[in-house]
């Protein structure tokens, strides 16, 4: 039996990444393996105004399955860096799967990573990479991702638009792709995936949908944009499509679901001001112009261009266990992304046979067939993304279709190319 440490988020945090490494960690079980979840306690600087603990969420995720979870890595204590390489290092673990999604983690994951490296070399270090190009750039990205990365023996890769990425910021090292997991014995491997269908949320057979979508004052065809409300998801875009798709189809309603990213802590509080006045300090030197969204506020174009009537918003982080209701009450999924890597959000949507509205940016313009998954539109085309929501109105995907897609996504396939020799 081969022992499995997964480093990342662990459930008690929002976000795909946590939903990601808990997905994974309960595959890897059930594939036979032994696992343990090594997650922060704290993420990202403590600068930060914004609170990433999920508080709604009440189900143990975990619940049925010998996982152990051990908070160990504060981000602001290099103290506990070293002492989480000693606990992972005292496992004698076979593989060590790191997440990978943000420069800003780069610093301690490398230092992880790297005293791991002496302390256990017969460890298999695996960076998961969920993106290599940050959505926002600064000025540290390049030096913190790049002392991260070079560390991995093995990557996992998402789609051919990540190992691009790769190739191009990381150059000098040389590896060969593999689709199955085996590894090469020359150079380093990069195991070409995919982002899994989520299973932790399930459609609920008896869940009335019709009084649902009454109950959430819903028309008859309904879009759903779910998930963080930030800048790079393009929601302003969506809004803005809607209101052309509205006023032709009165019938028809966007749900917005998901928490305004930066809008999770009372601002009122002097600490909050505080740390806003330091994180807006630093981020004026570290990030370029341009880059800051915090004063992206999407929502109020509902109002500006009087869609009151036909757009729903819950803005707010949603527990697990009522996710399944804003999937099953809608029709598509509406991913109108300025840029996109193998998206969560699309993993949910199979799971409840919803296909995708996207834009053919990144990960999307291969993902995306027009009637088998989805539709697709040109990125920042108002008029494109109001016709690919006409499409999917006149010409609805088959939820067969999408459940052949799901298929071939799952956590499986994923897990055994991970524990192969």
């Amino acid at each position: 039996m081969k022992h499995v440490v997964v480093f990342g988020p662990g459930p008690r945090f929002k976000g795909g990444i946590s939903n990601f490494t808990t997905s994974l960690a309960k595959s890897l079980h059930d594939q036979g393996a032994k696992v343990t979840i090594v997650s922060w306690s704290q993420q990202y600087p403590a600068i930060i105004p914004r609170d990433f603990i999920d508080r709604n969420s009440r189900s143990d995720v975990l619940e049925g399955r010998d996982i152990s979870v051990f908070y160990l890595t504060n981000y602001n204590n290099p103290f506990s860096w070293n002492s989480t390489a000693d606990f992972i290092a005292s496992l004698k673990p076979d593989i060590v799967v790191f997440q990978w999604a943000i420069a800003i983690q780069g610093l301690p994951v490398g230092f992880i990573c790297k005293r791991l490296k002496k302390l256990n070399p017969s460890s298999e270090l695996i960076f998961d990479v969920h993106n290599v190009v940050q959505k926002e750039n600064g000025k540290l990205d390049r030096i913190l991702t790049r002392f991260a990365l070079k560390c991995a023996d093995t990557y996992i890769m998402h789609g051919q638009v990540t190992i691009d990425e790769f190739k191009d910021f990381l150059p000098e090292i040389k590896f060969e792709v593999t689709d199955s997991g085996k590894r090469s014995k020359d150079n380093i491997s990069i195991i070409k995936l995919f982002h899994p269908v989520y299973d932790m949320f399930q459609a609920k057979d008896d869940f009335d949908i019709e009084r649902a979508k009454k109950e959430l004052g819903l028309n008859a065809h309904v879009f759903l944009f779910f998930g963080f409300i930030r800048k790079y998801k393009g929601l302003h875009n969506a809004i803005r499509a809607f209101s052309v798709v509205a006023k032709k189809y009165p019938d028809s309603s966007l749900l917005i679901v998901g928490e305004s990213f930066w809008d999770t802590v009372d601002k009122t509080q002097w600490s909050t001001k505080a740390k806003q006045f330091v994180f807006n300090t630093a981020r004026a030197l570290l990030l370029r112009k341009g880059d800051s969204e915090q004063e992206y506020r999407p929502l109020n174009l509902i109002e500006e261009l009087g869609l009151e009537n036909q757009v729903v918003v819950v803005n707010s982080f949603v527990a697990n266990e009522e996710v399944y209701k804003y999937f099953q009450v809608s029709d598509e999924v509406v991913n109108f992304y300025e840029y996109a890597t193998p998206s969560g959000v699309e993993s949910i949507a199979y799971n409840f046979r919803k296909p995708i509205l996207a834009t053919s940016v990144g990960h999307f313009k291969y993902a995306i067939q027009d009637g088998e998954n989805g539709y697709l539109a040109e990125a920042n085309n108002i008029e494109s993304m109001a016709k690919a929501m006409e499409n999917a109105i006149l010409n609805p995907v088959s939820p067969e279709k999408i459940r052949e897609i799901a298929s071939k996504l799952s956590w499986k396939k994923y897990s055994e190319a991970i524990l192969m020799d």
